[in-house]
């Protein structure tokens, strides 16, 4: 069994920034590949930026420059790092894991999701 726990959002306003957290724990060997989504109403869910084991990043190109992805010293915590936030960055982020099991199998995992809001 696998937790995840987001954390890190709020109400910022336009050009500011935020840092989401998403903490694993659980019987995890290793996390193989991690990411953001986000989520914005009526619209679908969009990558935000990935990250893979060996450290190869992609960011969707709206985010480019503004927003890096990264893991935590603690091995299994990855991090969003936003700034210069912009109001159509407005939604709820999901963090995604694919997590190497102690029963050595590859799982997927959700994050319960963190709202960002910008807004003056």
């Amino acid at each position: 069994q696998v937790t995840l726990v987001e954390s890190g959002g709020g109400l910022v306003q336009p050009g500011g920034s935020l840092r989401l957290s998403c903490a694993a724990s659980g019987s995890i060997l290793n996390l193989n590949a991690m990411g953001w989504y986000r989520q914005a109403p009526g619209n679908q869910r969009e990558l935000v930026a990935t990250l893979s084991g060996s450290g190869r990043t992609n960011y969707a190109d709206s985010v480019k420059g503004r927003f890096t992805i990264s893991r935590g010293n603690a091995k299994n915590t990855v991090y969003l790092q936003m700034n210069s936030l912009k109001p159509e960055d407005t939604a709820v982020y999901y963090c995604n894991l694919h997590v190497l099991t102690s029963r050595l199998s590859v799982d997927d995992y959700w994050g319960q999701g963190t709202q960002v809001t910008v807004s003056s």
